[in-house]
This record gives structure tokens, sequence and C-alpha cells, in this order.
């Protein structure tokens, strides 16, 4: 699959070129621990860094969006996007598509006539709003009227305070979601509080099984995983293990049939599939669908993630003389701990991985692993950790933020094709 820039470097808002960009999307769960929508943050550039200018991030992000499409960077979801008071009282947000976008007002704000006013428009065009980061004080009521989300800090609130927050709004018609639920424990504390939206990466960090043993059908999908390393594969025994998981050969087959290959005959047999599409390209679609039989019990989004990580991985790793494939993998298995709910350390050696791979799964700080590691800052919005491994190794930051939004893009395409 040959890469394309997704979006050129084009004329931003009032004529400013939009030049070097991070953007980083969050993930915003419900209770079923489905998407409701995504937060989407970003930064103009490492000279930028947030240095407090509120309205150049927002036109940053206003730049953004039109550049790469919202429904690219939220697959069609809301997307949840923070506004000074310049963007809502200028009308700079009128751009973006209502019924898409959730416009958060920071907790900076002042509840002024003008913010009021301008909300009151702004929900009549059918943008929804949020208050961000929000402590009950009597002057944002007009707001709380206007909000359809109301947004708490959990981790700069203690039970008492939200509790009163939650009686105090217990009768207005609002989603009440908690933000940076960063484990297991908070999850529960805060459903159980009465939030029904949830922000952070507590669904990453599931509370792991006492058991030291990996799971004997894991065990299986982990002899194909090693058995996709051989080169050249082994087709008939290949086959033969794939074939004895009937719900593993339809995922691979409708992978193989999908858009994603552009194959223009069926295909219907494990043999064929492989001779279609080659060895390289069977490995990856194989990869998938073991991944998607691995996740099949835990949140959607642990595995659009390791979609996005397995597939930025690869397409990053020329910049860094890196094996694709290898990499691919990488990223893929990154989440794979989320998935079983065991540990990193418990899992890696059983992997069909080279020794340098296995320690960049467990954290340690070897060549192979500079590419996620970027990854994983970039998701938690850690721009200057972002900036300094690029500078570091040399990498060109334009090209890396090219490959994160096309790996979007195929994570989405990808997750279509896997049922």
């Amino acid at each position: 699959m040959a890469t394309q820039p997704i979006a050129p470097s084009v004329p931003g808002v009032g004529g400013r070129p939009s030049g070097m960009r991070y953007v980083a999307r969050q993930p915003i769960l419900d209770l079923r621990g489905r998407v409701h929508g995504y937060e989407l943050l970003f930064r103009s550039g490492p000279e930028a860094a947030f240095s407090g200018d509120g309205n150049v991030a927002t036109r940053t992000m206003l730049d953004n969006t039109v550049l790469f499409g919202l429904e690219n960077l939220t697959a069609g979801l809301p997307a949840f996007v923070n506004c000074t008071l310049e963007s809502l009282t200028e009308q700079l947000v009128d751009i973006l598509p209502p019924s898409m976008t959730v416009l958060e007002i920071l907790e900076t704000i002042e509840p002024t006539p003008d913010l009021i006013a301008a909300c009151r428009k702004l929900k009549a065009l059918g943008f929804r709003l949020a208050l961000d980061d929000f402590i009950w004080k009597p002057k944002f009521e007009p707001l709380i009227d206007l909000a359809n989300y109301i947004k708490v800090d959990f981790s700069l609130s203690d039970a008492a305070e939200r509790q009163d927050l939650l009686r105090r709004l217990s009768h207005r018609a609002v989603a009440m979601l908690a933000e940076k639920v960063e484990t297991q424990q908070e999850y529960q504390q805060a459903r159980n509080e009465g939030f029904t939206l949830f922000q952070g990466y507590y669904f990453c960090r599931p509370v792991l099984l006492k058991s030291h043993k990996i799971p004997p059908n894991s065990l299986f999908y982990i002899e194909i995983l090693q058995l996709l390393q051989s080169n050249p594969i082994e087709l008939h025994k290949l086959s033969r293990l794939v074939k004895r998981d009937a719900s593993l050969t339809y995922r691979l087959l409708r992978l193989v049939n999908s858009p994603m290959c552009a194959i223009r005959q069926e295909i219907n047999s494990i043999q064929t599939a492989l001779i279609a599409v080659g060895e390289d390209t069977f490995r990856r679609l194989a990869t998938l669908a073991i991944t998607s039989e691995l996740n099949a019990s835990q949140p959607a989004e642990i595995l659009r993630m390791a979609f996005v990580r397995a597939r930025f991985c690869e397409l990053a790793a020329g910049l860094c003389s890196l094996n694709p494939t290898e990499q691919y993998l990488l990223g893929m298995m990154s989440m794979l701990s989320a998935m079983l709910s065991l540990s990193m350390d418990e899992l890696a050696p059983t992997l069909p991985l080279r020794d340098p791979i296995r320690q960049a799964l467990q954290g340690e700080d070897v060549p192979e692993r500079v590419l996620l590691h970027w990854l994983e800052c970039h998701e938690h919005c850690d721009w200057q950790t972002c900036d300094s491994i690029s500078q570091a190794c040399g990498l060109n930051e334009e090209d890396l933020l090219r490959f994160y939004e096309e790996a979007i893009l195929w994570s989405e395409s990808a997750l279509r094709a896997t049922p």
C-alpha cells in the first residue's frame, strides 16, 4: 500500500501557513466500553509548546480540522474541541460541522454576557457544549443551562466534591463525564458515583489476572503468529492451524476480500489468499485477524489503538532503518497486555519475536522502541518528549505526523473489514 500525504501544507485561518502540527485524539467511552467521541488536542509545533496563547492553539485546531477533515479524525463520532473566548465570541468555530462538534468551554473563561449570548447562538446552530474541568460556582448557572456535558477532572477532585456536584446537577439534562480516569479502580469509582462517560487510559490498564498462565486459546494464536515469522511461510502447516478456528478463518478471509486488498476475484481459501496477496501482506492481515480474536472480550478501542500503532510503526520504520514487518508486529503486540489482562513481563518471553523487540515491549530503551515510544507520548500529548525523541533520532516530524494521520484512516478501514 503506497503512502499518500493526507493533509498538504496550505494557508490556514487568516492566511497563516499551517506548517508543522501535532494532533492527538483521546477517546471518550460510555458505560458499555463503546467510544462516544474523541477529544482532539492540537499543537502547531515545537515552537508553540502551548506557551500560554490559547488563541494560537485554537486557530491551529481550526486549521487542522479543515485540512484533515473532522470525520477522518473521529470516524464520524463527536469531536470534543477546546475553545477560547475569542473562538466562541468571534464565531471562529462556525467553520466546524455543528452536528459533529462538541465545543469545550475552558474553565478559565468567565461567563460574561457576550459569552453566554455566543453560546446560545452556537447551540441554535446545532453545536453541543461541554464545560471543561468544571467546579461548581453560582456564576456558571447560565452556562449549565446550555451545557450538554459537564467534564470533571478526576485527578483534581475528591469524592465529596464530586458527590456535591452530582447532587446539584441531578435535575439537569446533562451528561456527566469523568476525565483523567487512569486506573480500573478510578473507573469503578466514577461509575459508582454516577458518571456515564469516561476519558483516560483506564481501559488500557485492566486488572491483571492472578493466573500467570496464558489462556490455551491465546497460546494457539501465538503459535500461529510464530509460524507467520518463518521465511518462507510454511503454507500447509499454517493453513491447517488456521482452519482449526472457524472464527479466525472467517476474519482472515473477510480481510483478504475487503477493499483493503483490492483483489478483483473472490478468495475462499487460506492457500489462495496467501498466493494472491503475497507473504508480507498476508502476515499483516493474519496478525489483524488474530489480534481481533485476542481482543474479543475487551473494548474495541484497545483494538483500534493496536491497529493505529501497528500501521504507524510500519509506515515510519524507514525513517529509522527498521524492519517494517517487525515494527508492525511491535505496534500490534504493544496492546497485548490490555487484551489478555496479563503483564507484558509474563507475555513477552512467549512471543515469537527477536530479543530486541521483546525488550521494546517491556519498555526497555532499545533502538527498536523509538517509534513506539514517540507514539505513546503522542497519545498522551507529551509534546516535549515527542520533540526530544524526534530531535535525538533525526526524525522528520512532518513525516511522523503524516504517518500518524494515515494510520488513523487505515485503522478505521481495518475495523470496518474485521467483524
